[in-house]
């Protein structure tokens, strides 16, 4: 067992009381070295921002803030939230859906680049800044066919999407910038797809964008320096042994800058799953194991309205099962051992799944459930109050022991 798993498990057991568990463990000393890790072995040139969408507790930014750039925000609630607690923190900003309020709020707290999704945006933009006096520095979102790069489960460009400006516009957004001197053009941003679990194909995509990206400054006489590459790293649920080879991608990175001539660029990278995915657990203590039509079903405190990520994915996720050897009743106790079974919350609908026919050795009523990658897209993406559970605990690991935070 590594050393957060087993810093988990005694924090889970420290948990347990009479009522059954129900909670989320981040590990922040993992997150701290995972972090610094990334930081450190990026070329002089790249820069880090992590996306607050990910995962916006406190905690969790905390932990990072010392070793990013900066915060990326797609919303004025999380522009709110940075801003209140690191007042002096570099901030971008990006998202499809902006209003009006929220590019006047990024406008007022000095946000370092707005990324412009639209020509709208664009006009809108330029209008708020006007009637502030005032310039607002941004990156354009382009929406960059890719024809023969091979697509990820999650994809947001080299198709028609909602999300950035038809690469084909890019001259339009271009004379109309040049007649508005309120607007400054730093570059571009580029973020094509997400969960990419390969390393060499990340950097093929990174390549064609610099290609592109330098072809452009050329093209236009454009005087820009920053690329920003999105996040896009993916995390294995499904096979959690073959994760996303970091050392060789940076490895390779760093020579695709020098390949590609790409120094004297600012790039930044804006990864949230990749960076607190692994930090984070979501335990469950079981209430019921039943039988129905020939398969088992243990159900669970909790379920997708506090973790998500199993239903939003389309996988069963992986489990742990911790024994815990209290039983109060008077009652033989129920369990199964040796078979499949399949992990559901308590949701009324047939679509609160965590994990499908999964193999145990024993499992009991009481025992508990730990799901690993739940620092990421979990917590936050679930719909809390359906049904009017009661919220998880949060628990957050820190160097020395255990810190308990109230919910959130």
């Amino acid at each position: 067992m590594n050393r957060s798993l087993a810093r988990v498990t005694e924090a889970v057991h420290l948990a347990c009381t009479d009522e059954p568990l129900c909670a989320y463990i981040y590990d922040l000393a993992a997150l701290d070295s995972h972090a610094a890790e990334l930081a450190a072995t990026l070329p002089s040139n790249c820069e880090l921002f992590y996306a607050v969408k990910a995962n916006s507790d406190l905690p969790i930014l905390q932990t990072l803030a010392p070793y990013v750039r900066g915060f990326e925000v797609a919303s004025g609630g999380e522009l709110d939230w940075v801003r209140r607690h690191f007042p002096d923190t570099p901030v971008i900003f990006g998202g499809p859906g902006k209003l009006d309020t929220e590019l006047a709020a990024a406008l007022e707290q000095d946000v370092e680049l707005l990324h412009v999704e639209s020509l709208g945006e664009l006009r809108r933009l330029a209008w708020l800044a006007r009637s502030t006096d005032r310039q607002a520095d941004v990156l354009l979102r382009i929406n960059l066919a890719l024809g023969g790069v091979p697509a990820t489960t999650l994809t947001m460009g080299g198709r028609a999407t909602p999300f950035g400006i038809d690469s084909g516009q890019l001259p339009q957004c271009l004379t109309w910038l040049a007649r508005h001197p309120e607007i400054r053009l730093h570059g571009f941003h580029f973020h094509l797809m997400s969960h990419q679990l390969d390393a060499d194909a990340h950097l093929a995509l990174l390549s064609r964008y610099f290609r592109q990206a330098r072809q452009w400054r050329e093209q236009f006489g454009l005087t820009i320096n920053h690329l920003n590459v999105g996040g896009g790293i993916g995390i294995n649920y499904r096979e959690p042994e073959r994760q996303f080879d970091w050392p060789a991608f940076s490895a390779g990175l760093t020579a695709l800058v020098e390949s590609e001539n790409m120094q004297d660029w600012r790039i930044r990278f804006e990864p949230g799953r990749y960076l607190t995915a692994a930090c984070g657990y979501y335990a469950m203590q079981v209430l019921d194991i039943k039988q129905c039509f020939g398969r088992h079903f243990a159900v669970g405190r909790g379920g997708t309205h506090h973790f998500r990520t199993p239903y939003a994915q389309g996988h069963s996720h992986p489990f742990l099962v911790l024994p815990r050897e209290h039983w109060p009743y008077p009652f033989p106790r129920p369990g199964v051992e040796q078979t499949e079974i399949t992990v559901v919350g308590q949701l009324c609908t047939p679509k609160d799944v965590l994990a499908t026919d999964a193999p145990v050795g024993r499992l009991r009523v009481g025992d508990l459930l730990v799901f690993p990658y739940a620092g990421a897209y979990a917590w936050h993406i679930s719909h809390h109050d359906f049904l009017r559970h009661l919220h998880p605990r949060h628990i957050y690991l820190s160097a020395q022991e255990p810190v308990h935070a109230a919910n959130q």
